[in-house]
C-alpha cells in the first residue's frame, strides 16, 4: 500500500523547537554521516558534494566563529568543494541540455569567483553564455538558462566594487534574459508547459526579474495567467493543461509558487492585490497539506514547504524535521526516504539552512533560487 502523501496538520497548539540546537544537530549530523569523500561527484548547487559546499560557504558569513567538530564552516567549505574538484574530468561541461544550477563546472567556476573574488573566473562563468544562449538551450531553473541567471547572480554580489566585472555579468545576464524572452510561449520542458518553481514559468520569471527587474513590466501578462491558474484549493498545478491537484510542494505546487511570488511581488504593483491573496489562498492550502511524507527537504518535502509560511507556522513545519522525527517517522513507514540524503536541495544540507534561516531570522529564502 503506497504511503499517503502528506499527513494532517491537526496539532492543538503550534510546536517550535531551538533553532540553534537544531542547526548544530543537523550539521553534525551532515558533516559525520556524509563526511566529504563519502559524497559521489555531481549536481551542482543542487546536490553532490558542491551543494554541500555553497551551504557552508553561505553559512560563514551568518557563523564566522562556528565550528562544528572542531571545524570552522570555510574549512567544511573548502572540503566539500575540494571533493568534487577531484572529479573534475568527469564532468563533461554545460550543454544546451543541462546549463542550469545542476551543471558542476558552472557552479565551480561561480562559487570559485565569488569566494576569491576572481575576475579571471568570473569571465569564465561568462563564457559559457555561447552554450547558454544556444537556441536549442531550455529556460528552467534546474538545467536551463534560469538557472544561468542564478550563477551571475552568486558572482555579482561579490563584486560590488568591481564595475568592470559587474559590466560583464551584467551584459551576459541581459543576452541570456533576451533569449528567453524571445522563446515561443509557452515556455516547455521535455515538452511540457510545467507551472512551478524548478522546471516551470514562475521558476523563469523569478531569475528574470531578481536578476534584473526591469524586465517586470514585460512579464506582468504572463505572472497574471499564472496567477489564474491557481485552484481553488489554493494549490496551482504541475504543468498546463491542468490534470490532478496533488502535489504540494516546492518543485511543483504551491510552495514554490508561493516563495517565489513572496520574493518578486514589490516588482508587480499593478498586480499587488491579486498577488497577496493567491499567497493566502496558498499558503492556507500548504499548511493543510504541507507535511509530506517524503524525507523533508527543500525541493519535495516540509523543509521547502516550511519557508513559505509566516513565523509561527514556518516554525511548527520545522518541528517535523528534527533527527528525532525524522526517526520516529522512519521507525512507523512513514517516510519515503531521499534519493540525495545528504545534499542541499534533497537532504540534510537543506535542513540545516531552513533552521539556520529560523536562528538568525533571515528572510525565508530558498538557498541557490531566490536567497539573492
Amino acid at each position: 500500500m503506497p504511503l499517503p502523501r502528506y499527513f494532517r496538520n491537526d496539532a492543538e497548539q503550534l510546536a517550535r523547537r531551538d533553532p540553534h540546537k537544531q542547526l548544530i544537530a543537523s550539521l553534525t549530523r551532515l558533516v559525520t554521516q556524509y563526511p566529504p569523500d563519502s559524497i559521489p561527484p555531481g549536481g551542482g548547487l543542487y546536490y553532490g558534494p558542491i551543494s554541500i559546499a555553497y551551504l557552508f560557504m553561505v553559512l560563514q558569513s551568518e557563523y564566522p566563529n562556528f565550528t562544528i567538530e572542531e571545524y570552522p564552516m570555510g574549512t567544511w567549505s573548502a572540503v566539500y568543494l575540494k571533493q568534487a574538484q577531484d572529479h573534475m574530468k568527469e564532468y563533461s561541461g554545460p550543454t544546451t541540455k543541462k546549463c542550469g544550477v545542476s551543471d558542476d563546472i558552472m557552479a565551480l567556476l561561480a562559487i570559485g569567483a565569488a569566494s576569491a573574488k576572481d575576475a579571471d573566473m568570473a569571465q569564465e562563468l561568462c563564457d559559457y553564455a555561447a552554450v547558454v544562449t544556444d537556441e536549442e538551450a531550455g529556460n528552467e531553473w534546474l538545467y536551463g538558462r534560469a538557472g544561468y541567471l542564478y550563477l551571475l547572480r552568486l558572482v555579482k554580489a561579490s563584486f560590488e566594487d568591481d564595475k568592470k566585472v559587474q559590466d560583464l555579468l551584467d551584459d551576459t545576464a541581459d543576452e541570456v534574459i533576451e533569449g528567453i524572452m524571445e522563446t515561443s510561449r509557452p515556455w516547455k520542458w521535455h515538452g511540457k508547459a510545467y507551472v512551478g518553481a524548478v522546471h516551470g514559468a514562475i521558476g523563469i520569471i523569478t531569475q528574470i526579474v531578481l536578476t534584473d527587474s526591469s524586465w517586470a513590466s514585460q512579464l506582468e501578462a504572463e505572472l497574471g495567467a499564472l496567477l489564474s491558474y491557481q485552484y481553488e484549493s489554493g494549490n496551482w498545478p504541475s504543468s498546463i493543461p491542468p490534470v490532478k491537484d496533488k502535489l504540494v510542494q516546492f518543485c511543483h505546487g504551491a510552495p514554490g509558487v508561493v516563495s517565489s511570488l513572496l520574493s518578486i511581488k514589490q516588482y508587480f504593483p499593478n498586480l499587488r492585490d491579486r498577488i497577496e491573496a493567491c499567497i493566502r489562498k496558498g499558503r492556507a492550502c500548504i499548511i493543510e497539506r504541507g507535511l509530506l511524507t517524503k524525507e523533508p527537504c527543500l525541493c519535495h518535502g516540509i523543509s521547502g514547504n516550511a519557508l513559505a509560511l509566516e513565523d509561527k507556522e514556518f516554525e511548527h513545519f520545522l518541528t517535523y524535521t528534527t533527527g528525532h522525527e525524522l526517526k520516529s517517522m522512519e521507525k512507523d513507514g512513514m517516510m519515503e526516504k531521499s534519493d540525495d540524503p545528504s545534499s542541499l536541495w534533497c537532504g540534510e544540507a537543506g535542513r540545516a539552512w531552513t533552521w539556520a534561516v529560523a536562528d538568525k531570522g533571515l528572510e525565508k529564502r530558498v538557498l541557490g533560487y531566490n536567497d539573492l
